[in-house]
Parts: structure tokens; C-alpha cells; sequence
């Protein structure tokens, strides 16, 4: 049933029967039409205000709760609904793992149309809160108001804030007053910096004026229990900022590294940036199986550390190494699957777009000994060409961990050309892998998938595939 309200269409009484791509529910309309709605979990019951009427169904948002799904539990966090993240912080961790199992397995049976392959149950994660190795934070002094905030007449003080954008709404800042994605002193570091420069009349970034002086703020955290802290500032203030960087020195001895860049950029992207080193070595040491990896500020290192090792293991006996095969490793970032399976191969062949994740991938081969391993840097489907494969021994066994968009035709292309008697596919997107894998399904067998829980509360989710040769 439909009716108007305030010139909206509103869909009544639709019951939410799964849970769909990007963490929407799914439901129907009595004729049948799909409804995508956001602010709900499968199992509700809503009215649900329509955002878009597509032909083959509606894109809507949950105005009225009617019946509350089962799977309901509540949520941890005060900041639910209005942070962008944790979406799924309302439902069980337990139904989260079987949607997104689900979503895995219709994804490669539907886009990809493959019917005959070994579900392994989905790997959760051991942490369902304070997984996230590394949070970043932006300062603003245009604080999100709230509704309340607006429509009253009340002076609230201070606009500045210190958390997360507000999604869709760029200039507009959510104060975090807590957040259970990374474990203290996250939450403690984070709020003494914002009562510090609120205290001590530090500008707050204005995002539209382009002004201000502290800009963004960092922290990650290594297994070991050691903090590196960055600031972007948009200017520099020698004074302000030594009595800054030496009061959270002085009160988090946890602090191992603490360094700074000066950004007056439009955005506040860190890898055209010149870091600068106040306190340490300007860098964190980390430990996967023996293995040693410096983790830099610009480093991109999985931010679930716990399962990311999962992730690297599973990998690793899907590949089935004996010791005597030649690995190619495409997307390799800085390398660490590529080293990770290289103590059972012959030898490991890596390619990245990234000159800097191919500088970290080769210092890390060194710094952990492994003498078998060559990485090569440029766009994949410019490098891993006819001429890299008749220049190259050819591989025996194949792992790939693209990007959320998948590969290029031309790489899956040359895959087919190089037929390696096992692919390992690793996604972070299993909609994308499911369409690669379509398209080399008449060369190779799917095997089996293993979904792997990276970001819980989230719908995000892993998923790798084996595939053998025909």
C-alpha cells in the first residue's frame, strides 16, 4: 500500500527479508517490486520513505520501525545512526556473518554463474569491536548540530569538533565522543587533544574558508602496543605545535612516533606530502609469522591486524605451495602476501602500480631475508603484458588481490595466456570477483570460496576463491 506524505511517496508495512549490497534490506512492495532500504535490518518491518523510483525497484529510507527484527541487539555506540560507519552495529554479530556469507555465495553464483563449488563457512573475526589498527580524524570548526541543536535557540558553544565527516556532507564534522573500532588510548588520545587545543585556542580547520591550523589527526597502533600519531596542519605554528607534540609525550608514554605534515592542499591526501619526524623513528615495526614489516605513515598495511593474518594463512593453503613453484603475486601492494608465501616457493614474482608500496615490498624482502622474491612496478595492465610473459618463467601458481573494482579484461586476459595450473583470488568486492571469474570459468574450475570477516558491524566483506585449471 502507498499513500503521500509531504509530497514524498511512502511505502507501508514492508516486510525486510535480506540484506543487500552495501548494507541496504531488502523487501517488496504487495505488487512486488523490490525495495532497497537504508536504516533498517532484515527482519523489520517499516514504512519506508522512497529517495528513487527505478523501473525494477525503489531505493528507500526506514521512516517507522512497525515490528523489530530479531537479530536486533543494541547498539554500542552513542554515535549510531549519525556516524557513517558500524552500520550493522544493530544487528548480531552472528546474523551479520551469515548475510554476509550469503551475499558472497549469490554474488558468484548469479553474476559470476557458477553453480558447482565448496562453500567453506564464513572466518568472523575474533575482535568484533577494537579491530582497527589505524583511525584517522578530522578537525572542523563547523561541528555537526543536530536537530535539536538547530531548531532551539540555546547557545551550545564551541562549533569545533574532532571525529568523522558526516556521510554525504563533506563540511560537516560528527564530534566523536567515543568510538569502539580501535582500542585505547585511541578514545583518550583523541579527546586530550581536542580539550587541549580548545583550551590553548588552536584553530579548528575551516573546510569551506580553506584556513585554520590543525587539520587532520592519525593514530595507529602496532601488536606489540606501540602508537605512532600524525597531524596534518594547514600551516605551520612552531610554538603551538611543539607544545602540542610535547604534551601528548609527556601524558601517552605509549606513543612510540609522533610526526606532522604541513597540507595548504585542497584535499587532505598524505602521499604528495613531506612527513616530518618529532619524536622516534618516524615508523612502527610489525610481526606476521615471523615475518617483520615497517609500517611508515603513508603505508597501507591491513588495518585488522588479527585477521589479516587469517586472511594471509588461509591464502597460503588454498595456494598448496610444495616449495618448488613459481608464484605470481598481481596487486602485491608492499608485498606482504607475496613474502608470506614466499618461505614455500621457488619463487615470487609481485606487481603493483605503486612505486612506494614496491620500495616498501623490496626493503621488507630484504629486511626478512627472502632472496626469492622480484617485484616490478606499473599500471597491471600495461605491465603484465605478452612481453612480461615471454621474459618470465611462467607460474605455476597465480594470487591476485585487486582492487574493489577487480581486474581489467586485459589482466584476466593474460592470466588465460599465462594458465597457471592454480589461481588463488582474493577480493574485497565479491560482486567484481564474481564477474572476473565468469570470464575465465571455461579455462578454470571454481573449487571453493571462504568469505573472511574483516570490518565486523560492517557489510563489508572478504571472500577468496580457488580455481584450478581444466
Amino acid at each position: 500500500m502507498k499513500k503521500k506524505k509531504n509530497r514524498n511517496i511512502i511505502l507501508e508495512n514492508i516486510k525486510l527479508l535480506n540484506a543487500g549490497a552495501k548494507g541496504v534490506a531488502i523487501g517488496k512492495t504487495e505488487d512486488g517490486k523490490t525495495v532497497l532500504v537504508s536504516g533498517a535490518i532484515p527482519g523489520d518491518v517499516v514504512n519506508a520513505r522512497v529517495k528513487k523510483s527505478k523501473s525494477k525497484y525503489y531505493e528507500a529510507e526506514a521512516v517507522d520501525i512497525l515490528e523489530k527484527s530479531p537479530y536486533r541487539v543494541d547498539p554500542k555506540c552513542i554515535h549510531f545512526g549519525v556516524c557513517g560507519g558500524c552500520k550493522w552495529q544493530n544487528m548480531s554479530y552472528e546474523k551479520q556473518l551469515d548475510f554476509k556469507q550469503e551475499e558472497v555465495y549469490n554474488n558468484i553464483k548469479r553474476i559470476g554463474g557458477i553453480d558447482d563449488f565448496e562453500t567453506v563457512p564464513i572466518l568472523g573475526s575474533a575482535e568484533e569491536y577494537y579491530y582497527r589498527n589505524k583511525m584517522e580524524f578530522s578537525f572542523s570548526n563547523a561541528r555537526w548540530l543536530t536537530q535539536y541543536e538547530i531548531s532551539s535557540e540555546e547557545n551550545f558553544g564551541s562549533r569545533d569538533a574532532l571525529g568523522f565527516h558526516i556521510p554525504g556532507m563533506w563540511s560537516k564534522i560528527l564530534d566523536l565522543k567515543e568510538c569502539f573500532l580501535q582500542e585505547d588510548p585511541s578514545n583518550t588520545i583523541r579527546l586530550a587533544v581536542r580539550e587541549y587545543a580548545s583550551n590553548n585556542g588552536l584553530d579548528f580547520f575551516d573546510v569551506r574558508n580553506h584556513e585554520g591550523f590543525l587539520r587532520t589527526l592519525m593514530m595507529r597502533q602496532n601488536s606489540a602496543g606501540e602508537w605512532m600519531v600524525l597531524f596534518q596542519l594547514y600551516r605551520e605554528e612552531k610554538e603551538n605545535r611543539e607544545k602540542l607534540f610535547e604534551f601528548l609525550l609527556e601524558t601517552f608514554p605509549q606513543i612510540k612516533t609522533l610526526v606532522y605534515a604541513i597540507n595548504p592542499k585542497p584535499n587532505d591526501s598524505i602521499y604528495d606530502l613531506d612527513i616530518h619526524i618529532y619524536h622516534g623513528e618516524g615508523f612502527l615495526m610489525e610481526e606476521m609469522d615471523g615475518l617483520r614489516f615497517k609500517i611508515g605513515p603513508k603505508s597501507f598495511f591491513q588495518t585488522n591486524y588479527k585477521q589479516a593474518l587469517e586472511l594471509y594463512r588461509k591464502t597460503l593453503d588454498f595456494a598448496d605451495l610444495k616449495g618448488d613453484e613459481v608464484v605470481y603475486d598481481l596487486y602485491t601492494g608492499t608485498g606482504t602476501i607475496a613474502q608470506y608465501v614466499a618461505r614455500k616457493a621457488r619463487q615470487v614474482i609481485g606487481i603493483e602500480s605503486v612505486q612506494e608500496a614496491i620500495d616498501a615490498a623490496v626493503e621488507h624482502a630484504e629486511l626478512n631475508g627472502l632472496t626469492n622474491c622480484t617485484f616490478y612496478c606499473g599500471d597491471m595492465k600495461d605491465v603484465f603484458n605478452d612481453e612480461f610473459l615471454a621474459s618470465h618463467p611462467k607460474a605455476d601458481v597465480l594470487i591476485t588481490d585487486p582492487p574493489r573494482d577487480g581486474m581489467h579484461q586485459k589482466v584476466v586476459e593474460q592470466i588465460l595466456k599465462l594458465s597457471p595450473d592454480k589461481i588463488v583470488y582474493v577480493s574485497c568486492n565479491s560482486a567484481t570477483q564474481a564477474r572476473d571469474l565468469a570470464l575465465m570459468k571455461e579455462q578454470y574450475t571454481v573449487v571453493k570460496i571462504l568469505p573472511v570477516d574483516m570490518f565486523p558491524q560492517t557489510h563489508h566483506v572478504e571472500n577468496i576463491a580457488l580455481l584450478i585449471k581444466k
